[in-house]
């Protein structure tokens, strides 16, 4: 039976390592000071998004209020851009200043105006592309507030210039049409008095320039609303939805949401900024659940989804839409490949991966140990059969299986995917150690599953994974990151000792924990190179492309996930081990969560100190491998079916 949640806490609610976690994750259920270099970020469970700095200002094209998915997950369009707000105190107008931030349990800037405090608070309805601001005095007094809205009409990507708005009132609301799509926003609120006035406003985002991006906008003030408070609450509401809204339902519809998600998880309350961090990166593709891959600027990855997905889905216990994911995912497979990402604009697939099917595999497996549904494995094995079939006889991007049975691949393929021009910065092209590491891992998978199902396969996917690993063990005779053609030390080694199905011996393992250890491991995870190489980049920004860095020294946190599994599968789950990962680790990541983006992990981090946080503010396996270690692997709440499917095991 399941680990519940009622002997969780009996064995652990006094334990060290959950109250190491606490002391690292309290700090999110407090007020934190506000800065520039802060960001919050709130999502619709459609890919659209709001966010600024903790200061409320704008210092990348990505920020906004209501950035709203037009074609969920995707064609992100910026329709706010700000508000500036006021609140009348003796009829003098006083901005919000000094305030302080809360992240839970909804996003909220707290400001005191000398003895009254105003708390605004936004919310974003699920799978609505609206936005809803909740100005309260905590006293329940009345107040006066003026807001002058700050609009745009622009995919997320550009800048604008030259955009036209006919703004009007419509029935109480105020209705502003851009004259480059055909969207309306409508701008809902009791208000006292609108004093329509088009004003243009000139952006320059800072950070935008620093990284050699387009970086100066133009945002349209279109004039004054002014509001009284009732029963000491005031809402605007931003949408380009066709509906009313009852604010203060949705708001406490939301808060709902997020505590039936918390309850659902059985997971302690320590373990609540991670969780919802996680429901950020869940959104909908055409009725099915699947991952934003980070935010602001990634739409839904293949691999960065199924990478993702043990932490986000499957120890949140989330696993209608871990089934949904996989099932979707699957309808998109070609020749045994699966798509590596969906364009942002056409929303078109891109098939560009050899791993996305083998981690494919994987977490169909995870699942599986989560959920025992043998109904879902017959559904999805002809895909899965698909995948060793075509990778067998060889299939797109000369992906195949030698003589020798490992797995060959053309350039461009893993992870490390980086492409200038006609150029691959990490090519890898051959056998790369973690692609030969996810085919064993694969064959092991559906020797299994054949077994189970009973079709008569087992021994041949069973012969297959021998082959492969015999010969792997012949060949990786000193660390390499492409065997016979490549032998940097880069982080991908890390996979071999942390998969289900491993290829190497004990002592092997042990090395590569060790080396990685010693080479490549920062406070917030793994260097993509190491320092010695004269390929190596201390800073994704330089006199140099910054996509020349982004797998030549940039730190990556989701690999820390893996490491941790590796350290611990090579030293033993004692809770002594678990307690030194988890200090040594785990614990320095989770500085993060207190900066950046508050709650959630950045893409990467500058490999040499201080380890600046860089790309996408929040990222699903930054974000999910973190979750899943704590979970899995330090406070070791294992999988309710992990022992069934050992016993399938040869």
């Amino acid at each position: 039976m399941r680990r519940g949640y009622s002997e969780y806490t009996r064995r652990f609610s006094r334990d060290d390592l959950l109250r190491e976690v606490d002391a690292k994750i309290s700090p999110l259920f407090k007020e934190i000071v506000p800065s520039d270099d802060r960001e919050w970020l709130l999502t619709n469970g459609l890919g659209g998004y709001a966010s600024t700095t903790l200061m409320g200002n704008l210092r990348r094209k990505f920020h906004g209020l209501l950035i709203a998915s037009l074609s969920p997950p995707v064609r992100r369009w910026v329709f706010v851009s700000n508000v500036d707000d006021e609140i009348y105190i003796d009829d003098v107008p006083r901005r919000f200043e000094n305030h302080h931030f809360n992240l839970l349990p909804i996003p909220r800037f707290t400001c005191n105006f000398g003895g009254l405090t105003i708390e605004k608070s936004f919310v974003m309805p699920r799978h609505e592309n609206t936005l809803i601001i909740r100005y309260r005095s905590l006293d329940g007094s009345d107040f006066r507030l003026r807001v002058r809205p700050i609009l745009n009409s622009r995919h997320f990507y550009d800048l604008n210039s030259g955009v036209r708005f006919d703004v009007d009132l419509d029935d109480g609301n105020i209705l502003a049409k851009p004259d480059n799509i055909e969207r309306t926003l409508r701008i809902i609120c009791k208000f006292k008095e609108f004093r329509r006035k088009l004003t243009w406003r000139e952006y320059r985002y800072d950070i935008d320039r620093e990284r050699g991006e387009g970086w100066i906008d133009h945002g349209l003030e279109i004039g004054e609303i002014e509001l009284m408070s009732e029963d000491g609450k005031a809402y605007i509401v931003f949408t380009i939805e066709d509906r009313y809204y009852d604010p203060e339902l949705e708001v406490r519809k939301e808060i709902d949401r997020r505590r039936d998600l918390i309850n659902r998880s059985g997971l302690p309350s320590e373990m609540i900024p991670l969780l919802l961090s996680a429901d950020g990166f869940i959104v909908k593709r055409r009725n099915h659940a699947t991952i934003i891959a980070g935010y602001h600027w990634f739409a839904d990855w293949g691999r960065d989804s199924l990478i993702s997905l043990p932490g986000l889905l499957l120890v949140t216990r989330r696993f209608d839409e871990a089934r949904s994911l996989l099932l979707n995912l699957s309808r998109y497979m070609d020749k045994g490949i699966l798509p590596n990402a969906f364009t942002e604009k056409e929303d078109v697939p891109i098939y560009n991966s050899v791993d996305a099917s083998l981690w494919f595999v994987d977490r169909v497996y995870q699942y599986l140990k989560y959920t025992n549904d043998i109904d879902f494995l017959r559904e999805i094995w002809p895909k899965l059969v698909s995948v060793i079939e075509h990778f067998e006889k060889g299939t797109l991007f000369d992906i195949r299986v030698d003589e020798d049975g490992l797995l060959h691949h053309g350039p461009g393929l893993t992870w490390m995917d980086v492409k200038i021009g006609d150029r691959y910065i990490t090519p890898r092209s051959g056998k790369a150690v973690e692609i030969q590491a996810l085919w064993y891992n694969a064959l092991r998978i559906i020797g299994i599953f054949s077994s189970l199902l009973g079709d008569g396969r087992a021994e041949h996917y069973h012969s297959l994974a021998e082959k492969a690993r015999k010969s792997f063990r012949e060949r990786f005779r000193s660390f390499c990151d492409v065997l016979d053609s490549d032998f940097s030390l880069r982080p991908n080694i890390v996979i071999l000792p942390s998969l289900d199905f491993v290829m190497i011996d004990h002592e092997l393992s042990s090395r590569i924990v060790d080396t990685i250890e010693k080479e490549l491991l920062t406070p917030y995870g793994l260097r993509t190179l190491n320092r010695g190489d004269p390929r190596y980049k201390p800073r994704l920004i330089g006199d140099y492309d910054k996509d020349v860095a982004y797998h030549n020294g940039c730190v990556w946190p989701w690999l820390l996930g893996f490491f941790v599994r590796a350290y611990l599968r090579v030293n033993g789950y004692s809770k002594e081990k678990r307690l030194f990962a988890l200090r040594r680790y785990v614990l320095p990541l989770m500085d993060n969560l207190t900066e950046g983006c508050v709650g959630s992990i950045n893409e990467i981090f500058d490999g040499d100190y201080p380890h600046l946080p860089r790309g996408c503010i929040s990222q699903a396996w930054s974000v999910g491998e973190l979750l899943r270690c704590i979970v899995e692997d330090i406070l070791y709440i294992r999988p309710e079916y992990e022992d069934l499917f050992r016993s399938y095991t040869n």
